[in-house]
């Protein structure tokens, strides 16, 4: 198959998938790959730079500033210029990269692995700007097609005989595809500002349909027998039949801890060793727990105890007046009814309403026999009074979220209408309307505190009652659809969720490397200056200025690097400089070795070098006291390196008993434990994850529901305030929301009536 757009062009080296060493039968997949990916995208790259054209006219037009005129103009004619070499540029990097699909990966060295910190430098804020974009557009539709790009990356995998691909590897991934664009719009030669524009327009025309590209990528590569059966299958906990011994041992392993280099080793038992009911949880919002196995109780025997507390109640009752006929309504007829009322349920936020309500509102609507008054049948009532006490259960979990019993509300109409066609739901843990009715009531029970929003949980479910309230009539089949999607939505947000994580405990990891640095600076400088009489000034500069060189160096080459060594010994060369009575001659080079030295942390020449003769001149040195004193205050003035890495804290006095208990508990603990924070004194509570501490600074991170860093803070001051009662470690549950508020609900029925055996004749 040939591409539609071929894109040889003689001036430019190419490496073409006809002349690849690749085996037949892969070559022949890539070219159909690149046939395939170049007719979808060669007509949506002249579109895309027509409409560049279009928006430069626009700007130029717009512009007030005949300058900005001017250089739009520019632009609009170097792009008419050379627009003609863009795409068959584009289309030769796209099959140079798939000609590469079989080159191995370099191994990433460990030397690698670390920061060249000799090649730092400052980086232009075009670079930054530039390369925030690309990353953005590209995270944005890896994002949009991840299961596809999974799915893809599995069969590239086995079309390099390598291991699955990720997104960033793909040749044809988003990553790939819009660096190479970024590569071959250099030659425009256009400004960065309207390279910017441009790449907006490319993710506006060429990247809209991403999503369905991959999507035709994967079934191209079924039809040719490349894991023609792949399917990604979400991986779901079941309940466990292993041994007791065995369950408990296979699940700490699940659960320990991948190790850490920066943790340390921690005292105390590890988090592996707890009891299951003191398991700290460390899962995501939304991500679903062990559904409980349901008692062996059925239907007939729900109504039996239902029928038995009626008659307690009834007997508590007063009675008076004369009792009215009572036509009970079939079943169809409450199912009819339903289907009108959820058209005349109140809209808005709301508290949560009793079932009762809406069965009040159900009867209120019908229409019996003249004489008589609409009642339920006792199956159908039984129904009712099932959920309405479920409903209550539920209650006594949430948080007060308005926005989630307005959703709990919404779903009621549903839940009745399966529950009267499917009187055994209640029973089925797994049934997609149980799951539906656990996550919305989890998200106000767990993870939405009343005064913190959160609509990147409430909009996917939102979108999924809607989708059950207009569509329930239609089967059961409505719950899992909406379910299946909720889900999918919900690893998304959990999946940003670990990325934003990510990103934040790798900062508090460098913050760690600055402080430690900072600390074997200024030991370093305490043993050279040990005993030794200095002037106070000199003593002043080696405790700022110079150990910032110290730590600089530090964090750049490491303790054990010949940079290091040869700091060490200048310290040692200014402190025999500046000893009072000292008469050794100045090592040749040491002033500028100085100079150089501060200008590498950012001292200005002029600085560096008033501090430099500060240090080496030493006694003999007679300047006035007024150019030491501008000095002091351009130093005073200047932020010192990892100044800004976090506030000093104030020295407290020591942990008691209780409070060095909950100390070495936390140092057990997994990264990833969620701990709930007492706000107010009404007990109200947020939860925050605990992403990552160190045991050297004693610092913890911690993120909200969505990765997003909430604050530190040392485990010092948490382990205080858990022994006081303001914070405590959330146990993980062994079941869900759902399960615990049904079992709960019979246990109350067993109050009444299921103490006593029931009669299998029914007598």
């Amino acid at each position: 198959m040939s591409a539609t757009f071929d894109p040889l062009d003689a001036s430019l080296p190419r490496a073409t998938l006809a002349t690849a060493a690749l085996p037949r039968r892969v070559r022949r997949l890539l070219e159909q790959l690149y046939a395939l990916i170049s007719d979808e995208t060669a007509p949506q790259l002249e579109r895309m730079l027509a409409e560049f054209e279009q928006q430069l006219f626009r700007q130029a037009d717009q512009a007030r500033n005949p300058s900005l005129q001017s250089g739009y103009l520019e632009t609009l004619r170097l792009v008419r210029l050379r627009r003609a070499d863009l795409i068959p540029r584009y289309l030769v990097a796209l099959e140079t990269a798939l000609t590469r699909v079989r080159q191995p990966v370099a191994p990433r060295s460990q030397a690698a692995a670390v920061p060249n910190f000799s090649e730092l430098r400052l980086v232009d804020d075009s670079e930054i700007d530039e390369n925030t974009v690309l990353r953005s557009i590209a995270s944005r539709h890896e994002s949009r097609a991840g299961l596809g790009l999974l799915l893809l990356g599995q069969r590239f995998g086995v079309l390099a005989g390598a291991p699955a691909f990720d997104a960033e590897r793909l040749p044809v991934g988003p990553h790939r595809l819009i660096r190479i664009f970024a590569d071959v719009c250099l030659p425009l030669q256009i400004g960065q500002e309207s390279r910017l524009d441009l790449f907006r327009v490319f993710d506006q025309q060429v990247m809209l349909g991403y999503a369905q590209m991959v999507e035709a990528m994967n079934a191209l590569l079924a039809r040719e027998n490349v894991l023609p059966g792949l399917s990604f299958v979400p991986l779901r906990a079941r309940p466990n039949t292993m041994p007791q011994g065995e369950a408990a041992a296979a699940d700490a392993t699940r659960r320990e801890p991948a190790p850490d280099k920066n943790r340390g080793t921690h005292a105390g038992p590890s988090p592996s060793a707890r009891p299951d009911d003191e398991r700290p949880h460390t899962a995501w919002p939304g991500q679903q727990a062990v559904a409980r196995a349901p008692d062996a109780t059925d239907f007939a025997t729900l109504q039996q105890w239902l029928g038995e507390r009626r008659e307690l109640v009834d007997k508590l009752r007063p009675r008076g007046g004369v009792a009215v006929p009572a036509a009970a309504m079939d079943t169809a007829e409450v199912l009819s009814v339903l289907n009108r009322l959820k058209d005349e349920l109140p809209r808005g936020p709301q508290p949560l309403r009793k079932i009762a309500e809406l069965r009040q509102s159900l009867l209120e609507r019908s229409e019996p026999p003249p004489g008589t008054v609409a009642a339920l049948s006792r199956d159908d009532g039984d129904v009712f009074d099932l959920l309405d006490m479920l409903y209550d259960e539920i209650e006594q979990r949430l948080r007060g979220d308005v926005t989630i019993s307005t959703l709990l509300n919404r779903l009621q109409a549903p839940l009745l209408h399966a529950a009267l066609q499917d009187r055994s739901l209640l029973e089925q843990t797994e049934h997609p309307a149980l799951q539906l009715l656990n996550t919305v009531a989890e998200a106000g029970a767990r993870w939405t505190p009343s005064e913190d929003v959160d609509p990147q949980l409430h909009e996917p479910l939102r979108q999924a009652v809607d989708h059950v309230v207009e569509h329930y009539d239609s089967g059961a089949d409505v719950f899992d659809t909406a379910n299946l999607r909720l889900q999918e939505q919900l690893q998304n947000l959990a999946r940003k969720a670990e990325v934003s994580e990510r990103r934040h405990v790798e900062a508090a990891r460098g913050k760690e490397k600055l402080e430690m640095a900072k600390r074997l600076a200024s030991e370093a400088i305490e043993q050279h200056t040990a005993e030794q009489r200095l002037p106070r000034f000199v003593q002043a500069l080696l405790n700022q200025a110079w150990a910032d060189v110290l730590t600089l160096t530090l964090l750049r080459h490491g303790e054990d690097s010949e940079a290091w060594q040869r700091q060490l010994e200048t310290t040692r060369q200014i402190v025999s400089a500046n000893r009072t009575g000292a008469d050794a001659p100045m090592p040749c080079g040491l002033d500028a070795d100085i100079e150089h030295a501060l200008t590498q942390v950012g001292y200005h020449g002029d600085d560096a070098r008033a501090i430099s003769r500060q240090l080496t001149v030493g006694p003999a040195l007679e300047d006035d006291a007024a150019s030491r004193t501008e000095l002091a205050m351009k130093l005073r003035s200047r932020s010192r390196l990892g100044e800004d890495a976090g506030p000093a804290r104030s020295t407290l006095p020591a942990r008691n008993d209780d409070e060095q208990r909950c100390w070495e508990q936390i140092r057990t603990l997994p990264f990833g434990t969620w701990f709930e924070f007492v706000q107010n004194q009404q007990g109200d509570a947020v939860r925050r994850r605990l992403s990552w501490f160190s045991p050297v600074t004693d610092n913890a991170l911690f993120v909200n529901q969505r990765g997003q860093r909430v604050g530190e803070q040392s485990l010092d001051s948490l382990a205080r305030m858990m022994a006081r009662g303001q914070a405590r470690v959330v146990v993980e549950e062994r079941s869900r929301l759902v399960d615990r508020a049904w079992h709960a609900t019979l246990d109350v029925l067993r109050g009444f009536g299921g103490k006593r055996p029931v009669d299998p004749a029914g007598a």
